[in-house]
């Protein structure tokens, strides 16, 4: 169950940090400790997942069962993470996707 979601957050992250170049000093980007305090305080969101995406960056999935948020992250070489992607409704399912989804 937990591989099936594993994977199926990797192939999100890495099609969402394609198709955008993550910059440093953007707006949505803070040290790393401060994003993950803002996510877990304001939204009770854990670390459902993660792995490396390009350029040495971590991408990671963070949700909440209560509200139902999620955020994706990437964490950059130098500590940075920046918001990637936000949304509501998470929710974690086992099923496996046919192989030529």
């Amino acid at each position: 169950m937990q591989k099936t979601v594993f994977k199926m957050t990797m192939g999100l992250g890495i099609m969402v940090l394609a198709a955008q170049h993550v910059h440093a000093q953007g707006q949505n980007c803070a040290p790393r400790e401060a994003v993950l305090e803002r996510l877990h305080e304001a939204y009770g969101e854990t670390r459902r997942g993660l792995g490396l995406a390009r350029k040495g960056a971590v991408m990671e999935l963070f949700a909440s069962d209560e509200t139902g948020s999620w955020t994706i992250t990437a964490t950059l070489p130098n500590g940075i993470t920046c918001l990637v992607a936000s949304g509501q409704a998470f929710e974690e399912v086992a099923e496996a996707l046919p192989p030529n989804a």
